[in-house]
């Protein structure tokens, strides 16, 4: 059962993803891969150099990540820019770890970006892990030190609400407790499983 699981900035997709791990899915992050293929010496991040300036390099010689943030999430020609270079080098990793994940019932896709992909139909299931914008803008202040036009601005460059859930098999809604939250992905994980 290959599984998409995806949801705007600071909706607890993340979250969501570390429960169904420890329910016993093999989890492929693409946000891990996205910084793992643009890692210091990497062909990509010579890629993204080229195609941007050493100017988003730290003195380390690593990608600045908030420098590249403040970028591409600002100007959407650059983000496409961006995605043309990490995109199809995080697919070529996935593949490779979907293929090393043996007779596991449940392959969960953590993919930030899934509804803009367009690669939503190519999941046997999609979760989306849903928050109303307020509450996201409100965990990026609170819990990420981040001013509000830079929430605004990150969750304007994803796709909108309703994008998200209308590629969504299963809906996980993140208003509550953790509990509450930890209660409905087991319910979701036990139908994914019987159906794998």
């Amino acid at each position: 059962m290959r599984v998409g699981l995806t949801g705007g900035v600071a909706s607890g997709k993340s979250t969501v993803s570390a429960i169904l791990r420890e329910l016993g899915a093999v989890v492929i992050d693409a946000d891990a891969l996205a910084r793992e293929v643009v890692a210091t010496g990497t062909p990509g991040l010579a890629r993204v150099v080229e195609e941007f300036g050493e100017g988003l390099l730290t003195p380390g010689g690593e990608l600045d990540r908030p420098a590249m943030g403040r970028l591409v999430f600002g100007d959407e020609a650059a983000r496409k820019r961006l995605e043309a270079i990490v995109h199809p080098l995080v697919f070529e990793r996935i593949v490779e770890l979907e293929g090393a994940a043996g007779d596991h019932d449940v392959v969960v896709h953590d993919i930030p970006l899934l509804a803009e992909s367009g690669r939503a139909d190519t999941f046997d299931a999609v979760i989306v892990v849903d928050s109303p914008r307020e509450v996201q803008v409100d965990r990026m202040v609170r819990d990420r030190g981040w001013t509000v036009e830079d929430a605004e601005s990150r969750i304007a460059a994803q796709a909108s609400r309703e994008d998200r859930l209308a590629v969504a098999t299963h809906v996980i809604e993140n208003t509550g407790t953790l509990e509450q939250l930890e209660a409905r992905v087991r319910e979701v994980y036990a139908e994914l499983a019987a159906r794998a």
